[in-house]
């Protein structure tokens, strides 16, 4: 039977937060960020497997507690210069440990508030078939393009948008192809690959609670999130 196996690229730096320790080693609600997103994931039942990518030269995972729920999470030390690039060598740095078939679901580190009602949505909706699929939630608000000198240039129509969450699933033998395909510096999600080697992933709905940790007030809004859990 195929197996559900995550990995979490975490070799960034968050610049945008504007702090010089890398925003997944950021505190809030006592632990690393790292470590509650990694724990959602080793502490679900349908996961086999946990690795999380790092950058070269690391030495702030191994002071971070190396497991989560007791169920050991796998460094990876072969992150690259961008989100797609760590996905893509931590695929293949596993591939004496996968089969092609077994669903590798790719989750953002900082992503520490994912339920395990929505994990288990995305697998139950997306296990049968190949084309896999993601959480993502519907656009509520109205859309701007701006110009060149940051005013309104039109509105875009929402109907019919989603915007992209994590984890995103999809069987390991496609992804490696999707992202070698595609190249490492032109896709932002791993969807955005998929989809160019021709399938359609399926969109399932997500949780405005699965926030991605960008700017500093997130970091506010995930401890909230956290403490209520």
């Amino acid at each position: 039977m195929p197996r559900y196996i995550a990995l979490v690229p975490a070799a960034g730096v968050g610049t945008r937060m504007g702090e010089d320790l890398p925003k997944q080693y950021l505190e809030v609600a006592g632990r690393p960020l790292l470590h509650h997103t990694l724990h959602r994931l080793a502490t679900h039942p349908r996961i086999a497997r946990v690795f999380v990518v790092l950058a070269p030269g690391d030495d702030r995972f191994g002071k971070m507690a190396a497991s989560a729920g007791g169920r050991a999470v796998e460094p990876l030390y072969c992150g690259g210069e961008t989100r797609a690039a760590s996905v893509y060598n931590g695929l293949v740095a596993i591939r004496d440990a996968v089969a092609g078939d077994d669903w590798m679901l790719v989750h953002d580190a900082a992503r520490p508030c994912l339920s395990a009602g929505a994990l288990d949505r995305l697998i139950a909706e997306c296990a049968e078939g190949d084309a896999g699929g993601l959480l993502a939630l519907r656009v509520a608000d109205t859309l701007k393009r701006e110009d060149e000198e940051g005013r309104v240039a039109g509105t875009q129509a929402r109907a019919g948008l989603w915007q992209a969450q994590t984890p995103q699933m999809f069987r390991y033998g496609f992804l490696v192809e999707a992202l070698r395909r595609a190249g490492t510096s032109e896709v932002t999600d791993e969807a955005g690959a998929i989809e160019r080697i021709g399938l359609k992933p399926k969109l399932v709905m997500g949780e405005a609670r699965n926030l991605k940790v960008t700017y500093p007030e997130d970091l506010e809004l995930a401890e909230v999130i956290l403490k209520s859990s």
